[in-house]
Formats: structure tokens, C-alpha cells, sequence
């Protein structure tokens, strides 16, 4: 919810886009109480058809489509001679596979339009350095991979005046890090592991957003802003 309120704060429509519908209906109402524009939209965006579907919508609502924001994502923790390659797959679906068509489908809704836009992939800190002090195999390699993607994907668009970055964060509390958090031991290995020693608040994640949306950023292309604390300056 925090990169849809941070955008639709700066004045943006939103649609919000989930497998779990009334997750996204709730913080649809959550922006409209707030006097903001959105939209709800069942997706899965491992589901190529899916994905072209929910672009579709935003543009009939909207009128156009100017910034994506990639921020689906899932782990599967342990060590990693214990991973199922099911596991690793359903990683790698939805976090790289599903970053590559929510972009491919964005940019070609961009195109269309002739206006440019912005593409924003959530990574992560471990798209940059191991997976500790919580073993993540796979949801690093992914994150490397969006990273990689990211570049590469904003060299291919770049004469479309689509710019694609990418924020990389630290470990912030969220559905997908309540475990994590709820182990005393490991929360404070992570603070102590991080310069600022402490973990990331939520809203530390909105200014980095909007600026990689705004204006402010236009000659910005390509890159990771790492939101970390500190983790990857050691």
C-alpha cells in the first residue's frame, strides 16, 4: 500500500493490482477516502493475459498509463539445499517473470501513447549482496536479476522517454517479513548488522518512489536506489 498512497499523494490515479482482490479493494477505498482516483484490479502477474488485461483497464480508466510500479514479490526462506525447485520457481514466476511482463505490457501502453513514462521494480538489498541473516536463495538471485533487468530494460527504452529505475530496500515490516520480525534474535541481528541500526519505516519508502516518478528524476535511468540504512555501504 505504501507506493500506491506515496503516488496518489503526489496527485496521482492509481490502480492497484492484486491475486487478492479485496486486498486492492481495500486500499482502493483507503485512497478514495483520501480524495485520490483509483482503481482495483484482480491480477496475476505471472499470467501474461492477466497482466495485458489489468494494462488495458488502467487506460480505458484513465486515459493513459504513465509510471509502473513492479512491487509483487514472494519468498521462500531456508537454506538452500532444502529448496524444492517448485519453490524456486514460484520465486522466480513471480519475481522476475512477473517484473518482465508487467513492464513489457506498461511500455507498450507507453509507446502507444507517445508520452513516455516511468517504470519503478521494486529489488531489494539482496539483489546486491547474500541473503543474511535470513537465507533467501532464491528471492536474492531474483532480486539480482531485477536489477540487471532494470538496466537493461532502460537502455532498450531509453529513445521511447521511458526511464526505468529501481529501489532496493532493506528489510522494512511487511506481510512478507513478519516472520522475520517476530524473531527477536534475528531483528536485532539486522539492526545490529545495519550502520543506522535499525530497521526501515514504512514511509521512508515514499520519497524515494515519487522521486524516481517525478521530474525531479528525468535524467535518471537505469539505476538502484538502495534504501538500506547503510546495509550495503559495509
Amino acid at each position: 500500500m505504501i507506493f500506491a498512497e506515496a503516488l496518489a499523494e503526489a496527485g496521482a490515479a492509481v490502480v492497484c493490482a492484486d491475486r487478492r482482490l479485496d486486498r486492492v479493494q481495500a486500499t482502493t477505498r483507503h485512497l478514495e477516502e483520501r480524495g485520490a482516483r483509483s482503481l482495483a484490479v484482480e491480477t496475476d502477474v505471472t499470467d501474461e493475459t492477466a497482466v495485458g488485461a489489468m494494462v488495458d483497464q488502467a487506460v480505458e480508466a484513465f486515459g493513459k498509463l504513465d509510471i509502473l510500479v513492479n512491487n509483487a514479490g514472494i519468498a521462500a526462506a531456508g537454506p538452500p539445499e532444502a529448496l524444492a525447485l517448485a519453490e524456486w520457481q514460484r520465486v522466480v514466476d513471480v519475481n522476475l517473470t512477473g517484473v518482465f511482463l508487467c513492464a513489457r505490457e506498461a511500455t507498450r501502453a507507453m509507446i502507444a501513447a507517445g508520452t513516455g513514462g516511468r517504470i519503478i521494480n521494486v529489488a531489494s538489498i539482496l539483489g546486491a549482496v547474500a541473503s543474511e541473516p535470513a537465507p533467501a536463495a532464491a528471492y536474492a538471485a531474483t532480486k539480482g536479476a531485477v536489477v540487471n533487468l532494470t538496466r537493461g530494460l532502460a537502455v532498450h527504452w531509453a529513445s521511447h522517454g521511458i526511464l526505468v529505475n529501481a529501489v532496493g530496500p532493506a528489510y522494512f515490516p511487511s506481510e512478507m517479513t513478519a516472520g522475520i520480525f517476530a524473531d527477536p534474535a534475528v531483528l536485532a541481528e539486522i539492526e545490529r548488522r545495519t550502520p543506522l541500526g535499525r530497521v526501515g519505516r514504512p514511509e521512508e519508502l515514499k520519497g524515494p518512489v515519487v522521486f524516481l516518478a517525478a521530474d525531479a528524476s528525468s535524467y535518471v535511468t537505469g539505476q538502484t536506489l538502495y534504501v538500506d540504512g547503510g546495509w550495503t555501504a559495509w
